[in-house]
């Protein structure tokens, strides 16, 4: 026999620690400069593109009833059950692109005393690695201080990619140098580093920097090194991924299936509509191609994650510093909006098949369940079964994993 006490705090506990997903790794695509919420995954009424606001293409079912998403969305479109789309996404930076991307990439605004790790680096930190041969945590396409490790130094920091058919060039041997020349340097380094620690042994900056230094020249082997021969998959499926794009998220999955915990895809290619997502003035003329790419890898991904039996393990997510007003400007463009913007969880275990939160009907504001960007990253780390609540230390510093952030608990129903 239980008694009152006991009684009541049973039902209390289990209300405070939600389930948490499967996921062990985490493809993070990044869509850079804004994606239009309404011209994507939270379509309205049309407009014209000039005067009249609205979406600027029309808008095609789903596999959520009464779910709909853009007409360039169609192969994603009988997918989306395996996803979870969070329409009230919302945040208060709306005139800065760089501050944006920071709160979305590290879950706060910047502090005075105190670099934050970015979620990938916590991830990493968190997950621990499965192998020592491959790395952690990957970003291709778009280096930058926001996806830093921060207080967490530089152990937990990212590999960057610049092509999706080899490795990174400070991994590769030079060819005057054999296999005999290699083996000498690396002990003459080794010694060097050794003793460059030692004399350093309180500075854990230097510790840092030689783990660091042993951990490039295991990467620098067979398992790593043989996720870039993109040319061991069939031609066919090289081709459903579609382009550079694409290509990119095919190699995100080799990662991820070799032991990657975290890859940032940066879909940043200008060069489609001259602009990226920022679709200020002619940028949005294109911007459907823009969308048709992300919808040829985004699905394609979905269902060779599926095929590969890692779509239960990997959580997808498609993110972005804000969203797109439904008004057009002088050049046919949107400006930006962050107070309503949407991102999309795959996978993961987590619940799938639901659109949360709902916007007015031109997309310009949250009507129903807000989520902030602590909430959107406690909800990420509570797929990953990390606890959102866990305090990091910067030093001496307790330093939560995320600035408050609640679990959208409605993914672990």
């Amino acid at each position: 026999m239980i008694n009152r006490r006991e009684f009541l705090a049973t039902p209390l506990a289990a209300a405070a620690a939600p389930a948490k997903g499967k996921a062990d790794a985490c493809i993070f695509l990044w869509l850079g400069g804004g994606a239009a919420q309404i011209d994507t995954f939270d379509p309205k009424r049309r407009g014209d593109g000039k005067k009249v606001a609205g979406a600027a293409y029309g808008a095609i079912d789903t596999a959520i009833k009464n779910v709909q998403v853009c007409e360039h969305l169609k192969q994603t479109a009988p997918l989306l059950d395996r996803c979870a789309v969070l329409r009230s996404i919302t945040h208060p930076i709306v005139s800065e692109h760089a501050a944006a991307a920071n709160l979305v990439h590290t879950g706060r605004t910047p502090s005075g005393t105190l670099q934050y790790p970015s979620i990938g680096s916590v991830v990493s930190h968190q997950l621990g690695s499965k192998t020592e041969e491959v790395p952690n945590y990957v970003v291709m396409g778009y280096p930058n201080i926001t996806r830093d490790p921060g207080f967490l130094g530089a152990k937990f920091g990212y590999v960057y990619l610049t092509q999706t058919e080899i490795g990174p060039n400070g991994l590769v041997r030079p060819p005057d140098v054999d296999s005999t020349r290699q083996d000498r340097r690396e002990t003459l380094l080794a010694s060097m580093r050794e003793g460059h620690q030692n004399r350093n042994a309180g500075d854990a900056a230097i510790q840092a920097q030689g783990d660091v230094s042993r951990q490039a020249f295991r990467l620098a082997g067979p398992r790593f090194m043989n996720v870039f021969a993109l040319n061991r998959e069939s031609k066919t499926m090289r081709e459903s991924y579609g382009g550079e794009f694409g290509q990119r998220c095919l190699l995100a999955r080799r990662l991820v299936q070799a032991g990657a915990r975290f890859v940032e895809v940066s879909f940043n290619l200008n060069f489609l509509n001259g602009s990226g997502w920022d679709t200020h003035n002619d940028g949005q003329t294109n911007q459907h191609l823009l969308i048709r790419d992300l919808d040829k890898a985004f699905a394609t991904l979905l269902l060779d994650l599926e095929k590969q039996k890692l779509l239960e393990t990997t959580l997808v997510v498609i993110a972005t510093e804000f969203g797109r007003p439904p008004e057009f400007d002088a050049g046919g463009g949107r400006g930006h909006q962050s107070e309503a913007f949407t991102m999309v969880l795959a996978g993961g275990g987590i619940k799938s098949g639901l659109a949360v939160g709902a916007t007015d009907d031109l997309s310009k504001k949250v009507i129903e369940r807000p989520v902030s960007i602590p909430d959107f990253h406690a909800t990420i780390h509570n797929a990953l079964g990390i606890d959102p609540l866990k305090n990091l230390y910067a030093g001496d510093r307790p330093v939560p994993i995320t600035d408050h952030g609640k679990i959208v608990q409605e993914l672990f129903a």
